[in-house]
C-alpha cells in the first residue's frame, strides 16, 4: 500500500514496485482524476494495480482503504507513506496561520499514524512486514524558518520510532527515508536549489524497492539522503 501514490515520489516508487513485480494498491485523493491522465496507463492496464480513494485527514478513509485491499490482494505486508503537505508557517505565524498547523499535524503525523493503526494487524500477521516512511531531513534538523512543517516532521520521526518498537518482535521493520531536496513540485516551489541538483524521484524510487528485498536481520531504520552537505 503505498500513499500519495499519484505524483512525485509516491508514484515514482509506486512504478518502481509495479515494474518490480509487486502488487500494489494505491492510496490518492481523487483516483477519477488520476485515471484520466496519461500517467496512470501502465497501473489501469495492470492487474497487479488496485486505484483506490484516500484522504490522509480522515481516519475512515484509511480503514475503508486497507478493507479494499485485503479483499483484492488478501494479505498486506507492506505499507509506504508518501502522502503529505508543506505550509511554510513560522515560528511567529499570524492569528490566520492557525489553521496551517492543524492541516500540518492531521495529515503529516495523523494521517500516517490512522493508517498504520488500521492496516497493523496484517502487516504483523505477515512476520515480514516492512513500513516506509518519507520522512524528510526536516525531521532530523531544522534549517530556515519552517518550524510548522519541521515541528511536524519531528513528530512523524518519532511515530517511526514508536513503529519500529511496537512492530519489532512480530517481524515488522520500519525504514524512516530522510532525503533533503527531492525534484518535485513542491520542493520546487520554495528552494533555489537547481532541480538538477536534487535528489531525483527516481532514485528514492529504486531505494526503496532494494529494501523490500533485505531479510528482517539488515533492514535499516533509518537513512538520510543529501543532495548537499548536511552535518546532522
Amino acid at each position: 500500500m503505498i500513499s500519495g501514490a499519484n505524483r512525485g515520489i509516491g508514484y515514482a516508487i509506486a512504478r518502481q514496485l509495479l515494474n518490480d513485480g509487486h502488487r500494489v494498491s494505491l492510496g490518492m485523493r481523487d483516483p477519477h482524476k488520476f485515471r484520466s491522465s496519461v500517467a496512470s496507463s501502465a497501473f489501469q492496464a495492470s492487474d497487479l494495480a488496485l486505484l483506490h480513494s484516500y484522504e490522509a485527514a480522515d481516519p475512515q478513509s484509511g480503514e475503508r482503504w486497507v478493507a479494499s485491499t485485503l479483499d483484492w490482494a488478501e494479505t498486506v505486508d507492506t505499507l509506504i507513506h508518501c502522502a503529505g503537505i508543506l505550509r511554510t508557517t513560522p515560528l511567529l505565524f499570524r492569528d490566520e496561520q492557525v489553521s496551517e498547523l492543524d492541516d500540518l499535524w492531521r495529515i503529516n503525523v495523523m494521517g500516517p499514524w490512522w493508517l498504520t493503526r488500521a492496516a497493523w494487524p496484517q502487516l504483523c500477521q505477515s512476520g515480514h512486514g516492512r513500513i516506509q516512511v518519507l520522512v524528510s531531513m526536516s525531521g532530523q534538523r531544522v534549517k530556515g524558518r519552517l518550524a510548522g512543517y519541521s515541528a511536524s516532521k519531528f513528530a512523524l520521526m518519532g511515530l517511526c520510532q514508536s513503529m519500529r518498537n511496537e512492530g519489532w518482535s512480530s517481524g515488522l521493520r520500519v525504514t524512516a527515508i530522510c532525503p533533503s531536496w527531492v525534484n518535485t513540485e513542491m520542493a520546487r516551489s520554495i528552494s533555489s536549489v537547481n532541480p538538477v541538483a536534487m535528489s531525483q524521484p527516481e532514485e528514492i524510487a529504486t531505494l526503496a524497492s532494494n529494501l523490500l528485498g533485505l531479510p528482517n536481520s539488515s533492514v535499516p531504520f533509518e537513512i538520510k539522503l543529501n543532495c548537499g552537505l548536511e552535518t546532522v
